[in-house]
């Protein structure tokens, strides 16, 4: 954004981004947080993240966030601390507005405390910074539907090092420098608003500079990626509480109005990078009112887990106050009033679990396999997915494939797998004759004929059997509530594609794209890895799907 006096901000993990204001200009070092790291270590040979920091002096643009490159889910939180000291005319000193902190000394500097229904107004005593500073949450831009990065080169999990580009500094490459002009870039660009595009390639040891960037052997290419879209705008955890529960896990912040730390509201999957928490901290009237020269900083600490471990100080298991059924939500990938059934990785037998009392979307663990519930069919059936894709298989082979991996399920979840229709009747449609509402390839509005009517649903002298979810299936299934509330939550695990049973035209078939356009819908070899009949790969391949009953009674 090329607005003069105001500074984009966004996510920071590992490090601190520290914002400096003396005399109405601006300077930008990014560090990485010690203290931080030396708990997050152990992580480190695990989780792969890496926190993108780009900067532009000249535009003052400035955009950062967390890229997980690595092979399993993540959780991340983040809490800001502000810092700010007026030197008026004719004073010799300069004089923190908040008595007893020290600008060298960052343990000191103020925690933001949001009030409770309004996340921009501060309290406590953080209230002091609303009349010098403005932060604007949240990513939003008119017509746009998120931003595009460059995945980083470096892929070495134990290198504390950002992606600094522009005049971004990282702080092992720039030395701790803190003058506003030492070179620390770590990877390419200008740091310039939307420098990146869709589409575009940067091989390593090329472009203007020649420069072969960190983590990476010269010649090594990447392609441009999208942050995730945002669901909703950031909002308080009192403000969360009062959402309904298939509206409390998404791709969004909530932040804790008691501690100051801000969750992202779902697991962090492979490939995918968070929306911004910070856009923008704009100067207020006042400051530039102020006769003399005063500093303002922002210290931006965070802390990047897998969904087995704990974050530090996190709430015991069980506990039931609004932040326990947050994380305990943001694990299950559904938030329960009940409480009633295990957590979303305790293998658990089928008397454990109490599937009416589940949410669209909830994840868990049953006898040896792990689900995504879709929904309530009522009359005590429930339509369920496996959660992870089986690899390289195709779609000319999906059923001998689903014959075998029902065969092969515990006779305790066989026993209870309602009868389907024996064959199919799946129409079909090419993919250049289907229209979408709500987003890119994303629910169809123009569905026809067999296509529309091959709604799975339990058939009496039926088999008893697994299957694949047809295209007019996961479409009524996708929406803000449902089993797939956004693109990302459409994917397998660790976003893999997934086979539909829906057939296309010429040889192709309709699938949920993995990777680059997650979630998408396509029967098209120009979308992701293609949808040729005959196409195997690890990226992905089959999902089977089961309606199970629980009697009600």
């Amino acid at each position: 954004m090329h607005v003069k006096n105001k500074k984009k901000l966004g996510i920071a993990l590992v490090l601190f981004t520290l914002l400096l204001l003396i005399a109405g200009t601006f300077a930008f070092t990014a560090f990485n947080q010690r203290a931080i790291n030396d708990r997050l270590r152990d992580n480190l040979g695990e989780v792969g993240g890496r926190v993108h920091d780009y900067y532009n002096r000249d535009t003052e643009n400035k955009d950062v966030f967390v890229e997980n490159y690595g092979e399993e889910s993540i959780m991340a939180r983040i809490r800001l601390s502000e810092f700010m000291e007026i030197r008026r005319r004719g004073e010799t000193s300069f004089t923190p507005v908040v008595p007893n902190t020290e600008r060298d000394a960052i343990e000191t500097w103020t925690t933001y405390i949001p009030e409770g229904n309004t996340l921009t107004t501060r309290v406590g005593d953080s209230a002091v910074f609303n009349q010098y500073s403005n932060l604007t949450f949240g990513w939003t831009r008119q017509g746009e539907h998120a931003p595009w990065y460059l995945p980083t080169f470096n892929h070495v999990e134990n290198d504390l090092m950002t992606a600094a580009a522009g005049h971004a500094r990282d702080y092992i490459a720039g030395t701790g420098a803190t003058d506003g002009s030492t070179d620390g870039a770590t990877h390419p660009g200008t740091g310039e608003d939307a420098y990146w595009q869709e589409g575009e390639s940067y091989t390593n040891g090329q472009g203007p500079t020649s420069t072969v960037w960190p983590g990476a052997l010269e010649g090594v290419e990447r392609t441009t990626a999208q942050n995730l879209p945002q669901d909703r705008a950031p909002l308080t955890l009192q403000q969360w509480a009062a959402l309904p529960n298939e509206h409390k896990i998404g791709d969004f912040w909530v932040i804790d109005h008691e501690t100051g730390w801000a969750y992202w509201a779902s697991q962090l999957q492979e490939g995918e990078t968070s929306s911004y928490l910070l856009d923008a901290a704009v100067m207020t009237e006042a400051a530039h009112d102020i006769r003399g020269s005063y500093y303002y900083a922002i210290h931006v600490d965070s802390q990047l887990i897998t969904p087995d471990r704990n974050f530090e100080n996190e709430p015991e298991e069980g506990h039931d106050g609004n932040l326990g059924r947050l994380l305990q939500g943001i694990r299950n990938n559904a938030v329960e009033d009940s409480g009633q059934n295990p957590g979303a990785n305790v293998d658990s037998p089928v008397d454990a679990f109490n599937f009416s009392t589940m949410n669209p979307g909830r994840i868990f663990t049953m006898a040896n396999e792990q689900y995504r519930y879709l929904e309530d069919m009522g009359g005590g059936n429930h339509l369920i997915i496996r959660n992870d894709a089986i690899r390289n298989v195709s779609w000319n082979n999906q059923e001998i494939e689903l014959t075998s991996w029902y065969g092969q399920l515990d006779p305790s979840v066989q026993a209870i797998v309602q009868p389907v229709a024996n064959e199919f009747t799946t129409g079909e449609v090419s993919d250049d004759s289907v229209t979408f509402t709500g987003g890119t390839r994303w629910i169809p509005d123009n569905l026809e004929g067999d296509v529309a009517a091959d709604i799975t649903q339990v058939v009496p002298g039926g088999t008893q059997r697994a299957f694949a979810l047809s295209l007019a299936d996961v479409a009524r299934l996708s929406g803000g509530g449902l089993a797939f509330s956004n693109h990302a939550q459409r994917a397998g695990t660790n976003n893999s594609w997934w086979w539909l049973r829906t057939f296309g035209v010429s040889g192709r078939a309709w699938r949920v794209v993995g990777g680059t356009g997650v979630g998408q819908l396509s029967a098209s070899n120009d979308v992701g890895s293609g949808s040729a009949v005959d196409l195997s790969s690890d990226g992905g391949g089959i999902r089977p799907a089961l309606i199970i009953h629980q009697s009600t009674t």
